[in-house]
Parts: C-alpha cells; sequence; structure tokens
C-alpha cells in the first residue's frame, strides 16, 4: 500500500518554486529597493535553477548578438559572447559557457516569432557556483537588459509510481463498445457503479463518452501537444495514434515531438545519476493513453479521443520537458521552449499536467509579471490557428493536487482551463486543489475509495520499461483529470470538423465550461475527513460530459434530467419565454431511445413542460412539436399557426442542479 503522502502527489505536480518577489525582502534580488536594476528582475531565486539566467535584451542588443552568433555558427563553436562590450565585460566575470535563443530559429515561423518578440529572450548559462542573486543584479545593470528572469526549476514533489496493471485481472471487452479489452476498468468513461471498483462508485461519475463516440471518436487533423515526461511512441497502444513529422530538422531527428530537457530523441525510461526523485515515472505515457490511446484494436485501453480503429484517432505530439536523465528538467525555458515549438508545428490544444505549488503565486499580474517567458510562450500558442474549426489555441492545465482552496498557476490564469478532480463517487478527490481559478472538474481517481487500493484510479497505458513488463497501470491526480478534458476538447473539435463548423477560441471555450453534469448537490457530509460543504461552487463549473460537448457543437439543445424522479422539464429556453403556453402537438421519442433511459412510460408535455421519468443514467434523442401562433396549425381548411418541431438531447445523470426544474 502507498504511503498517504506518496499519494498526495500522484499527478506529477511540481513544486513551488516561485513566490511573490513584491512580498521578498529586498535581499535576495535586490527587489523593492525602487532602483531601475531591481525593477528589471522579474522573479527571485527561488528554487531557481543554477548557473543559468533568461534575459530579455532589447533590439539594439539583439542585432548585434545575431550577427556574434551567425559567426559562431560557421565554424559550430559555442557562443559565450555577445560582441556588446558592457555585456561581455559581465559575461567574463560571470564565465559564461553558453549564450542561445531561448526559442530556437525555425525560418518558417521566424516572422511570427519576431512578431511576438520572443527573439529577444536568451539563455545564458553560467558557472553552476555563482551567486545567482548577484548574477541577476549584474545583468540587470546593462542597459541593454529589458527583463532578467530567473530560470526556475520545477520539480516533481515526490517520487510517486504507478500502479502496473496485475495480469491476472485484466477484464473483457464490454459489450456495445470498442474491443478493447480493458475498456470495462475504464470508470472514468463508462461508470456503472460498480461496488468491485469502490463500494461509494455512482453510475454516471464519467465523462459520458460512449454515445460521444457514436458521433465522433477523433479526428487525426486535430494534434494534443502532451507537454510531460517523454511518450512512449512505440507503445502497442499508441504508436498508430502519434504525430509524425511530416518535415523533421535532420538535426533534432523531431519525428515524434522532441526531448526538450535534455536536447535530444523522446525518451520515457531514464534513471537519473544522482537524485532518483527526478527518474522518469511513465506520467507522460499515461497522460496521453487517456488523451488518445487507439480505440478498437483488441489492446489494452480506451483514450477519449483515439478514434475507431480505423487511423481516425487524434494525434500526439511528446513534448518533453522532463527527463530522468537531464539537468534541465523541468525548467521554465526548457518549458516555454516545448510550448513554442507546439504552436509552429501544428498543435490546437496544449495538455499540461504540471505547474507551480497552489499558493506560490496568488495573481493574474503576478504570473504575468514573474514567469514573463513562459507567458508569452503561452501567448504565442494561443494566437495560433492550427485547426481550422477554431481561431486559436486551447490551453488545457491541471489544477493542482495540494488540497488547497485555490487553484494553482499556470491553469488558474484567466485565459487557460484548469481542471479539477473527482472520483467513481462523483465527489472531489482528497488531494483536488479547488475554488478560485478552478474552471471544470474530470475524473482524476482517489485510491482511498478503491475495493481493492487502486481500480478507482485511472487505468491508462505506461512504459512496460518501468514497470515490470506492464503496458498498463494506475494514476491519480488532477494531471490525470486534465487529459480527460483536453480529450473531450479534441473530441469537440474533431465534431466541429466532421460538421464543417468553426467557432471562435472563446465560444469554444465557453461551450466546453457548459458541457458539464452537476456535483454541488452530492457536496453534503464528510468523505475521507474532508467536510464536502468546503468545495460547494468550488469545483469550477461542473463534471466535463462528452456528449454535451458534441450536442453544443452540433446545435442541439440538451435537457438535463435527474435518475429516478417524475420531473417537469421547462422549455422556455428553446421555445421561448411563453412556452409553458404554447400548444404541443407532438412528443415523439422512439423505443431505442426510451431504452437508454430506463423509460417505462413515455414522456408527454404537462403544463407547458416536459414530463418524463428516467430510470437508469444515459442519453438519448427526443423531437417537440408545438404551434407558433394559434392552438392548431394552418390548413387548407382553416387559418392556424406554424408548427415548429425541436430535437433535444436528454442528458440522465444521478443527481442535477436544482434549478434543473425536477420535481
Amino acid at each position: 500500500m502507498f504511503t498517504k503522502k506518496c499519494l498526495l502527489f500522484a499527478a506529477i505536480f511540481f513544486a513551488a518554486c516561485s513566490s511573490d518577489p513584491l512580498s521578498e525582502s529586498p535581499g535576495a534580488t535586490g527587489y523593492g529597493s525602487g532602483d531601475a536594476e531591481a525593477q528589471k528582475i522579474v522573479n527571485t531565486a527561488t528554487c531557481a535553477m543554477a548557473g543559468s539566467l533568461l534575459v530579455c535584451f532589447d533590439d539594439e542588443a539583439v542585432e548585434q548578438i545575431e550577427a556574434t552568433t551567425a559567426t559562431a555558427a560557421v565554424t559550430r563553436a559555442a557562443v559565450t559572447r555577445s560582441g556588446i562590450g558592457s555585456v561581455d565585460e559581465i559575461f567574463e566575470g560571470l564565465q559564461v559557457r553558453s549564450l542561445r535563443r531561448v526559442f530556437s530559429f525555425n525560418p518558417k515561423s521566424e516572422e511570427r516569432t519576431r512578431a511576438a518578440g520572443l527573439h529577444k529572450w536568451y539563455l545564458v548559462e553560467f558557472d553552476d557556483t555563482a551567486d545567482l542573486a548577484d548574477a541577476a543584479r549584474r545583468m540587470a545593470s546593462i542597459a541593454e537588459v529589458q527583463r532578467v528572469q530567473f530560470n526556475t526549476a520545477l520539480k516533481r514533489a515526490d517520487e510517486f509510481r504507478a500502479r502496473p496493471l496485475r495480469a491476472a485481472v485484466q477484464a473483457a471487452a464490454v459489450s456495445g463498445t470498442f474491443n478493447d479489452p480493458l475498456f470495462g476498468r475504464q470508470w472514468h468513461y463508462n461508470n456503472t457503479g460498480n461496488k468491485s471498483i469502490a463500494q461509494t462508485a455512482r453510475a454516471g461519475a464519467d465523462i459520458n463518452v460512449s454515445e460521444a463516440w457514436k458521433l465522433t471518436a477523433g479526428d487525426p487533423r486535430i494534434i494534443v501537444a502532451v507537454v510531460d515526461e517523454g511518450v512512449k511512441y512505440t507503445h502497442p497502444d499508441l504508436v498508430a495514434n502519434m504525430w509524425i513529422n511530416p518535415d523533421p530538422d535532420p538535426d533534432m531527428q523531431d519525428i515524434h515531438g522532441y526531448n526538450f530537457a535534455a536536447r535530444g530523441p523522446i525518451t520515457w525510461d531514464k534513471h537519473h545519476p544522482v537524485d532518483p526523485e527526478q527518474d522518469d515515472t511513465g506520467h507522460g505515457t499515461h497522460v496521453a493513453g487517456t488523451v488518445a490511446a487507439v480505440n478498437n484494436n483488441a489492446t489494452g485501453v480506451c483514450g477519449v479521443a483515439g478514434g475507431t480503429g480505423n487511423g481516425d484517432g487524434v494525434k500526439i505530439m511528446s513534448c518533453q520537458i522532463f527527463s530522468g536523465d537531464s539537468n534541465s528538467s523541468g525548467s521554465v525555458a526548457v518549458t516555454a521552449e516545448a510550448i513554442k515549438y507546439a504552436a509552429d508545428h501544428g498543435a490546437a490544444i496544449l495538455q499540461c499536467s504540471f505547474g507551480y505549488e497552489a499558493g506560490s503565486i496568488t495573481s493574474d499580474a503576478q504570473y504575468v509579471r514573474s514567469q514573463a517567458v513562459e507567458k508569452q510562450a503561452i501567448d504565442y500558442f494561443i494566437a495560433s490557428r492550427n485547426c481550422e474549426a477554431v481561431d486559436g489555441g486551447i490551453v488545457i492545465f491541471a489544477a493542482g493536487n495540494d488540497a488547497k482552496s485555490m487553484a494553482a498557476y499556470p491553469g488558474a490564469y484567466r485565459d487557460y482551463i484548469s481542471v479539477t478532480s473527482f472520483s467513481p463517487d462523483f465527489l472531489p478527490a482528497y488531494y483536488t486543489n479547488y475554488g478560485p481559478g478552478c474552471n471544470i472538474a474530470a475524473p482524476g481517481g482517489d485510491y482511498k475509495i478503491a475495493a481493492d487500493g487502486e481500480s478507482s484510479q485511472v487505468l491508462s497505458t505506461l512504459p512496460s520499461e518501468l514497470y515490470g513488463g506492464s503496458d498498463y497501470g494506475f494514476m491519480q491526480g488532477t494531471s490525470m483529470a486534465c487529459p480527460h478534458a483536453s480529450g473531450v476538447a479534441a473530441l469537440g473539435l474533431s465534431y466541429a470538423l466532421q460538421l464543417g463548423k468553426n467557432f471562435t477560441r472563446e465560444e469554444f471555450n465557453a461551450m466546453l465550461l457548459t458541457s458539464v453534469n452537476d456535483i454541488d448537490n452530492y457536496l453534503d457530509g464528510v468523505k475521507n475527513s474532508i467536510n464536502l460543504a468546503e468545495y460547494y461552487r468550488k469545483m469550477g463549473t461542473g463534471a466535463i460530459d462528452a456528449y454535451q460537448l458534441l450536442m453544443q457543437v452540433e446545435g442541439t439543445p440538451c435537457l438535463r434530467a435527474k435518475v429516478g424522479t417524475k420531473q417537469l422539464l421547462a422549455l422556455n429556453e428553446y421555445f421561448g419565454a411563453a412556452a409553458s403556453r404554447l400548444t404541443y402537438t407532438d412528443v415523439s421519442m422512439s423505443e431505442e431511445e426510451m431504452t437508454k433511459l430506463g423509460l417505462t412510460e413515455a414522456p408527454q408535455i404537462s403544463y407547458g413542460k416536459l414530463q418524463i421519468r428516467c430510470n437508469k443514467p444515459g442519453v438519448a434523442k427526443i423531437r417537440i412539436t408545438a404551434i407558433a401562433g394559434g392552438d392548431t396549425a394552418g390548413s387548407d381548411e382553416s387559418m392556424g399557426g406554424l408548427p415548429v418541431t425541436k430535437e433535444f438531447a436528454i442528458i440522465a445523470r444521478s443527481v442535477q442542479a436544482e434549478n434543473g426544474g425536477w420535481m
């Protein structure tokens, strides 16, 4: 059994390493002294990587540095000087061993890079023993330097490892769904309330994806960038859905993405030579499997947007920022470069299961200032149109595993989507952050309620090299919730492409965040010593629902119903303010659709509302006809109104919001 400490950070959520410069004592960086040099330093040296700084130069300095770099490129010599006297004097004192652009040159995107000002940021590497705060002050004293940022080191909070799946307990394929043999254990996709997963499991505590798959299971034109540990691109359940670079750089050999931490090929099974906590864990491979493990291939698990087994799943691009054998693992410089690469190579969705400790950054303004390089890279991604269905990039982060009443940054920032975590009981996971900055909830698992110690976590792909030959296993955390949201977003974009629709980024985000089922009505009492009332209205808009998103993309209204209760559903939103006074002439629902919801009697109109009793969770279509203008439809024999028919999707779940209209 894992320890509580180990599982608290089951999602690779990273340590703080960033604090409010305005609250720091002036001694660390000179911040707060009011002098011009100090004002150029945007964050503190807390948890910064030794021997490196991020420096933003002015335009004239950049021109000279680029000329110096071009000369060195002829001989492939390392650049250690800028060609500017005042700068090189400081470089000599710091024993600078490398000067390079944070965002490497790419002729195809250089114009956009320069327009965004990203070409002005340089990574300066020097003697590891140098005093970082002093080095920052010295760099800030140069007139040609506009900003100095410490290269924050994001570290794993603990040495958590997945629970590899034991072959003896692999389940059979679920009838009527894809033939992947482990789908039956992925409660996060289709929760039937199976008590072997958890005694408190609730039917419908999932992302409602089975019905969505009947409309779309993905589209290879959608690329999801997994910014994480390296993804095992040879995994039998991932290989067919890995992105393949149509024009790889011969030096980078970036076939399925790139290892920005070690500056080389993607890896997933490395061990750190000094610190075991920096070893690879399989986290990136696990996340990638949730987004797009290949569906219907009679192998392993399903992915949210993994296709139907006919080459139609979304594509996974591995943007590796954590590597067990790299001293640059998880740094801000590495992360920013990876994000820009994703934008330049066609990614439409940025999947980010990492961040800072909740509370280390407490406002958007502080984040913008203290993480300038990272923020500019994400802005660049958002401004990139890499999918015909949406006019900008979709950015999705984990909310964090600190069990704090606020989201962690970067996810907490107002332009990004931050994902909290619930478990098979439809209740908040014990570790999840909640409150301000949290936008939506998704399944992340919770070992504490498991019937067998593991099944209530999230099942996905793993690198067999790390786990005794097992290709699959369980993990938990908001890191696992996040790729559910990314996968659902990928399904939404896939369906929009299929229908020939396009949206603004704001419109698509709004649809995603309102395609939800209610959580709040469960939040009463105590779970594992946590007071559930504290989470009320703080888990985001609700639990993400894949089918509802597709209905919004399609333009089909959704009616939300509660299972086990005869209820009256108001139609005002769909037939107008006078809906209760209209004459309704037809309510039609096929026997097959009624069976999906366990209906034993046909729905009907009562007092201008739809009366229905759903006996099991599910989704179904219904058609309702009303007369616009009068009590009867016009005909050859008499004047009358115009029949108006609308089709709805009914979403039945065990609980709905208080304003849902049920009796």
